[in-house]
């Protein structure tokens, strides 16, 4: 069943140099339950493409509908987790910070404290619910935010390099913490990275963009039984795919 619905989607700037094509013409479907990831270089309208579905940016061509229903500017039902740390309020515990937005819909106290520690739960941080941001490594604050993403239970899960600052160490934890959080929760999942190990460990399937201007040249579905295993043949079989790809992206240019 298709869940989000990208319909010859552009995104046109002007510039005091004249207009550039951010993303042009690019139509795709992701399944209920489904974990796509967007790769390509820089350049390519990877993030912006995320920022039109979670409704922060408008076309100016094209549509998209979640769930049947035009997207015309955010909503609850898509949680966003971005890169930066700096997402999280520094006044506000990680329970705070994860009952937020729970806050701002007017569930009750005892109500959202319950669903709070459910999702601190789910990323392994319940025994950190009263610690602070700055208390908290780089990971954990991460894992804070996607808590706080999927706390007032949106159907569809929207994030941009959400691991890119963090160590190798930590990042490798936090992928394999996000696939448990994803096979458990279920969500529709949006993931934008120009990690293509990451995109071969996550995915179902990958949509490959080309820059300049931002169009979709592929998508590779990627069949690899779960959990992956990064060290294995066929992982190291769809990393090769993936860079073949990105390199006829890159040579094109």
């Amino acid at each position: 069943m298709t869940h989000i619905a990208v319909r010859s989607v552009s995104l046109t700037y002007d510039t005091p140099a004249g207009a550039v094509h951010a993303v042009d013409n690019v139509s795709f479907e992701i399944a209920q339950s489904e974990f796509v990831c967007l790769v390509g270089p820089s350049g390519c309208g990877k993030s912006t493409m995320l920022n039109i579905i979670a409704g922060f940016l408008k076309p100016t061509g094209g549509e998209i509908s979640i769930g049947g229903k035009p997207v015309t500017g955010h909503g609850t039902d898509r949680g966003v987790v971005f890169q930066d740390f700096a997402q999280l309020f520094p006044w506000r515990t990680a329970l705070g910070n994860v009952s937020f937005g729970l806050e701002m819909k007017g569930v009750g106290k005892a109500e959202r404290t319950e669903i709070a520690m459910e999702q601190l739960r789910l990323v392994k941080l319940e025994k950190f619910a009263n610690s602070y941001p700055h208390h908290l490594s780089g990971g954990m604050q991460q894992r804070v935010a996607i808590a706080r993403a999927l706390a007032y239970n949106p159907s569809v899960l929207l994030m941009d390099e959400p691991f890119a600052a963090l160590d190798a160490l930590t990042r490798d934890d936090m992928q394999k913490l996000l696939a448990e959080v994803w096979r458990e929760t279920k969500k529709t999942v949006v993931y934008v990275t120009h990690n293509v190990a990451e995109a071969v460990y996550l995915a179902d399937r990958v949509i490959v963009m080309s820059p300049h201007p931002g169009r979709m040249k592929a998508v590779v579905p990627i069949t690899l039984s779960r959990p992956r295993d990064p060290l294995s043949v066929e992982f190291l079989e769809g990393q090769k795919l993936l860079l073949r790809e990105l390199g006829q992206v890159q040579g094109a240019h």
